[in-house]
């Protein structure tokens, strides 16, 4: 099915685009569907459903793995990319981002968007004609999360019922791992400093949702018995270092760093991931992510999967 004709009613008219902003936009059996599509195409596709469609990638934020998955990602499938960077558009000059919106939805199929503020991906979402993917913002990472969730279920079986703990800054990957926790059934502790949890909004609404969300200041307690233990980089791009007499990030999160101590309150099985890029010796001791139980390398594969399944799904070609 091609992707135009995945937007069509049966009364003729359009729907609207399907958008992958937030896990909590979408419902939980369409969140599988994706991981479904994404487990086939890991397995090979006998076909290029994407071809002759052409996916414009935004990028307001430096990438690795998000540009070189998404990329090589569409190319498999068979369709074609415009690397746009956020300094060179006429965006970053003034231009409203509504008109590059509708501009580029005359161009292109489906537009890709990693930038530092939501309010532009949201904005981009809601003048495109075409589906829009988040590729990160400064709440949510939910392209990641698909990714991770992929890789649980690739080494553990389903992720139902299963205890993830994440260790560190309540960020962006850790609200979209609340996110997750909801569609996908997983109990989540969060082990961070009480000036770094995620905000209270997000764990409401999972909890609103049927979510066991357990927050807590003891990395300990919160691995206890759990099968996947998962961090991040203490400090993220645009995040700076606090002066003044205030607390640094790395004086808060010094004692959340995921060492072979910490991983052996996990239950014997456990494995860790990280988003990467990863800093040994800070949020993650070397012996861990160079470790058995690591993942991460899986983990970073799976992007280029879990985001072909978003594709195809959002494109209508799946």
């Amino acid at each position: 099915m091609t992707a135009l004709a995945a937007v069509k009613t049966e009364a003729g008219g359009e729907t609207p685009p399907r958008h992958f902003l937030e896990l909590m936009d979408l419902a939980p059996a369409t969140l599988r569907r994706m991981l479904d599509l994404a487990s086939q195409t890991k397995r090979g596709l006998p076909n290029k459903p994407l071809a002759g469609k052409t996916v414009a990638l935004i990028f307001e934020k430096p990438s690795t793995r998000t540009r070189v998955s998404f990329e090589v990602g569409i190319r498999q499938l068979g369709g074609d990319v415009v690397y746009l960077n956020g300094r060179d558009m006429q965006s970053s000059r003034g231009e409203e981002l509504s008109d590059t919106a509708k501009v580029l939805s005359r161009y292109v199929d489906c537009i890709m968007m990693r930038t530092h503020d939501v309010r532009r991906i949201r904005e981009m979402a809601a003048f495109a004609t075409v589906p829009v993917i988040n590729g990160l913002t400064d709440i949510s990472h939910p392209c990641q999360l698909m990714a991770d969730v992929l890789t649980f279920e690739e080494h553990r079986g389903p992720i139902a019922g299963q205890v993830v703990a994440w260790i560190g800054d309540g960020n962006n990957v850790a609200q979209s791992f609340i996110q997750a926790a909801a569609r996908f059934g997983f109990t989540l502790r969060l082990a961070t400093p009480a000036a770094l949890r995620p905000p209270q909004w997000v764990v409401d609404w999972a909890r609103d949702q049927g979510a066991t969300i357990e927050l807590t200041d003891d990395p300990v307690a919160a691995v206890r018995g759990a099968r996947c233990v998962v961090t991040d980089a203490w400090v993220s791009m645009n995040d700076e270092t606090e002066e003044g007499g205030t607390p640094s990030r790395h004086n808060l999160l010094a004692p959340y760093q995921v060492t072979e101590a910490l991983m052996r309150h996990a239950a014997p099985d456990a494995i860790f991931q990280h988003c990467l890029p990863a800093h040994r010796g800070e949020e993650v001791a070397a012996a861990v992510i160079d470790g058995p139980q690591s993942v991460v390398f899986d983990e970073a594969e799976n992007r280029l999967h879990a985001q072909k399944g978003v594709l195809l799904w959002a494109m209508g070609a799946g």
